[in-house]
C-alpha cells in the first residue's frame, strides 16, 4: 500500500531528471494505452498523473515521489500519430536517451492494450529494450473491457509473436486501474526489485 505520492518535477531531457539517488521505475506505453490511470490506481491518488481523452498528453519525463523511498516516472507515449513528425523524433529521442542512460532506472513496465492483436511498435520498443539488455516487465491493461477468453487470446497471441524473437519471455501482469485488478502484483513486481538498487 503507497503511503505517500507526490510530483516532484517535468523534464525535457533525462540529465536534467532529480538526483538519481534512489531506485526508479519507469512506466511507458502506446499513446492511450491507459498509463495516467493505472499510475493513479497503483498509487491511489486520483490525480497524481494527468490523464486525458487526447492521446500524447504526456510530452515530458515525469517523477514521482512513492513513500519517499523511490521514484515512479511516467514517459511520454510513442506512437502518437496526431504529434507532428518532428515532435515524434524529439520524444523518441528524449525516451531513448533515458531509458539507456538513467543509471538508477531499474525495470521499465510496458503497457499494452490487452484488447489488441500484437503491434509492430510494441514488438519493436520490446525488442529495443531487450538488445540494450534494459530490464522490463509487460503489463497488460485494460482487461475489463473484454472478456476473459479474449485477453487471454490476445496474451496467448503476443506470446507466440515474442518467442520468435525471444528464449525467454519477461514477466506479464494482467492489469485494470477500473477495477483495481493486477495492482498488487504490480506493487508486488516493482518492491521485489527494489532490494537491487545499489547506491
Amino acid at each position: 500500500m503507497v503511503k505517500s505520492a507526490e510530483f516532484v518535477k517535468s523534464s525535457p531531457d533525462y540529465r536534467q531528471s532529480p538526483k538519481a539517488d534512489k531506485p526508479e521505475f519507469a512506466f511507458i506505453g502506446r499513446s492511450n494505452v491507459g498509463k495516467s490511470s493505472l499510475i493513479n490506481a497503483l498509487v491511489n491518488k486520483k490525480d497524481l498523473a494527468k490523464t486525458s481523452s487526447q492521446p500524447g498528453k504526456t510530452q515530458l519525463i515525469n517523477h514521482f515521489l512513492i513513500d519517499e523511498n523511490w521514484y515512479l516516472v511516467d514517459l511520454p507515449g510513442y506512437g502518437y500519430a496526431r504529434a507532428s513528425r518532428d515532435n515524434r523524433a524529439v520524444w523518441g529521442k528524449m525516451i531513448r536517451n533515458y531509458i539507456l542512460k538513467r543509471e538508477n532506472l531499474l525495470n521499465v513496465y510496458l503497457l499494452i492494450d490487452s484488447r489488441h492483436s500484437p503491434q509492430k511498435i510494441d514488438i519493436e520498443f520490446m525488442n529495443f529494450l531487450g538488445e540494450n539488455s534494459v530490464p522490463f516487465t509487460i503489463v497488460f491493461t485494460k482487461i475489463d473491457k473484454q472478456t476473459a477468453n479474449k485477453t487471454n487470446e490476445n496474451l496467448r497471441n503476443y506470446k507466440n509473436e515474442l518467442l520468435k524473437y525471444w528464449e525467454e519471455l519477461p514477466q506479464i501482469i494482467l492489469t485494470s486501474a477500473e477495477k483495481r485488478q493486477g495492482l498488487e502484483e504490480l506493487m508486488d513486481s516493482i518492491k521485489s526489485i527494489i532490494p537491487y538498487y545499489n547506491k
